[in-house]
């Protein structure tokens, strides 16, 4: 059985969401709306804002990031995440990883084409 695209995209996003996250919040603090829309603008990689709290939620209690409330210009306080020091970390360990790990997978695509 062919998979979907869909299933295959899923398989994806399981292990790199996370990190891209992370890579979002490296230019300073963000609120969940602008995370979203930041990584759904190509509409691969994000695919529901409904997954993307409770992996805020994760990635809080991994200690990777961290909460603040600030007032709103309209409607309630918006929690803002910011990066720590060891999602900085984590961060980088995935970037070392992914473009030997990418890298890889573009090879074996290429030969296998």
């Amino acid at each position: 059985m062919t998979p979907s695209r869909e299933s295959v995209l899923t398989q994806l996003r399981k292990g790199t969401v996370d990190y891209c996250v992370l890579a979002c919040l490296r230019s300073g603090p963000a609120y969940g709306l602008e995370i979203a829309e930041r990584l759904g603008e190509g509409k691969i990689l994000f695919a529901s804002g409904g997954t993307l709290y409770p992996l805020l939620s994760r990635l809080r209690q991994q200690g990777w990031v961290t909460t603040t409330l600030e007032p709103s210009p309209v409607g309630p306080p918006r929690r803002y995440y910011h990066l720590t020091g060891e999602g900085e970390a984590a961060l980088k360990v995935f970037t070392q990883t992914w473009n030997v790990f990418a890298a890889d997978v573009t090879a074996a695509i290429k030969e296998t084409s």
